[in-house]
């Protein structure tokens, strides 16, 4: 789809803006406002339902988490506050009004779809209505985001405050003509986000296959006429006749787990120190994308939490069910306190079906069984020695597994083209809506044909 420029163009006066339809109006932010005004937190400091037996509607609360969700903001059971009940009470602002975050999120736009208050990283924004469309100034909005780092400024972190947006730019055509645009972009960026919703979708229905495929390969085999027999173990079911069902310990080396302390040894470089967020929940391979450093203390400690090839890694402490099993040719990398080191005996086992077998749904099932520690969910080494395994004999350990890899490696591809195709409409939003709120494009053709 192509679109025709305007006949006619200004210096717009901002350098990174450029050029602007000539009959456009350039304007600070507070010239089409209304109203604005920032929030602040309830005296209890965090959003929940206050219990009083005195009057007051619960009504929502929202924080910039919550501005991250969706383009317009709704009641949650998580952001729900009581107003009215304590001495420090936040104003409620009505349906519609546009809510723009000065920290954190740095220039986040949202809309109310429902009365509610907002903490005091929020801006609450009330168009001027006889000269400002509230959809084409929220569009707006969004297309500053990127650019905000010409306005923002702090010690420790990009924020924004309340002189400095009243100070944003704002290239405004004619009312009606902003009314064109917005109907326009919310046109447009609606059926964008639609196909984008239908690739998040799709994404999330090949993890939920590849889940399936593992757990299926894992306790059922690849011939579908094998016959079954009793696992043993009540919520795995059958298994084929000619497998084994036991224990992890009985083919381990030694299971340990990391030591305490050695935050105060990081560095810029040195050893690798594998803590949890190097393992995942969708794969059995290391993720080394974010890696810590360690100077590896001198003893035996050291020794004892250094990895080896296919040494299986457990989380034990958060994300239980994450496991890795190491590769071969990895530098020198040693475990921390948090995950817990498995060390196959060779023999019957490969590791890489036992990293399989914890992924699945034998390993889920069985870490949710055992865990343990209220508000702190962890696995003892105990639960991973027990940790039932089903064991087939080793070729056709070897025939599953090269199918796996096969199967997975598919599925895994068919996420890349998914995520692909969702930076690709991402990019194509946001293309979009510069062009048109700049003016670089003239879209009111494009919404009467739409009209008629």
């Amino acid at each position: 789809m192509s679109f025709p420029r305007y006949p006619e163009y200004k210096p717009s006066g901002v350098e990174w803006l450029g050029d602007v339809p000539a009959h456009w109006e350039m304007m600070r932010l507070r010239h089409c406002l209304q109203r604005m005004s920032s929030g602040g937190t309830p005296e209890s400091g965090r959003a929940e339902y206050w219990s009083s037996e005195e009057g007051g509607e619960a009504i929502p609360w929202v924080s910039i988490g919550d501005m991250t969700r969706s383009s317009t903001v709704v009641a949650t059971d998580r952001s729900v506050t009581r107003l009215g009940l304590e001495s420090k009470q936040l104003e409620v602002f009505p349906v519609g009004t546009l809510l723009y975050s000065m920290y954190a999120s740095l220039g986040k736009v949202a809309q109310l779809g429902v009365p509610a208050a907002v903490n005091q990283a929020i801006l609450a924004l009330q168009a001027e209505p006889t000269s400002t469309d509230r959809s084409f100034l929220r569009h707006w909005l969004g297309f500053l985001e990127p650019t905000l780092g010409y306005f923002a400024s702090s010690n420790t972190q990009e924020n924004l405050n309340v002189a400095k947006v009243r100070s944003l730019p704002l290239a405004l055509p004619p009312l009606p003509e902003q009314r064109a645009i917005a109907a326009f972009l919310d046109r447009e960026t609606a059926k964008i986000d639609g196909l984008v919703a239908e690739q998040r979708r799709l994404i999330e229905l090949l993890k939920e296959k590849r889940q399936a495929v593992i757990s299926h390969a894992v306790t059922k085999g690849l011939d579908p006429k094998a016959p079954m027999k009793p696992s043993g173990v009540e919520w795995l079911g059958d298994v084929p006749a000619h497998w084994e069902v036991r224990r992890l310990v009985s083919d381990l080396e030694f299971v340990t787990s990391g030591s305490r302390g050695w935050a105060e040894h990081y560095a810029e470089t040195g050893a690798l120190f594998l803590r949890i967020g190097n393992l995942t929940r969708d794969s059995i391979a290391l993720d080394l994308a974010d890696v810590q450093r360690v100077v590896v203390p001198a003893g035996s400690e050291g020794e004892r939490t250094r990895v080896v090839e296919g040494d299986l890694l457990f989380s034990i402490t958060a994300f239980l069910g994450s496991v890795a099993v190491v590769p071969p040719a990895l530098e020198p990398a040693y475990v921390s306190q948090h995950v817990a080191l498995a060390r196959l005996r060779t023999g019957r086992l490969a590791p890489r079906w036992v990293g399989f077998v914890a992924l699945s749904c034998i390993g889920a099932t069985w870490f949710k069984l055992q865990s343990y520690g209220g508000t702190k969910v962890q696995l003892s080494l105990d639960d991973i020695r027990s940790l039932p395994i089903s064991c087939p004999p080793q070729e056709e350990q070897v025939r599953i597994l090269s199918w796996l890899d096969s199967t997975l490696t598919d599925l895994s591809a068919l996420g890349l083209e998914a995520e692909a195709a969702i930076t690709l409409l991402q990019e194509r939003r946001s293309a979009l809506i510069s062009a048109a709120v700049t003016g670089q494009i003239d879209v009111r053709n494009a919404v009467a044909t739409e009209a008629a």
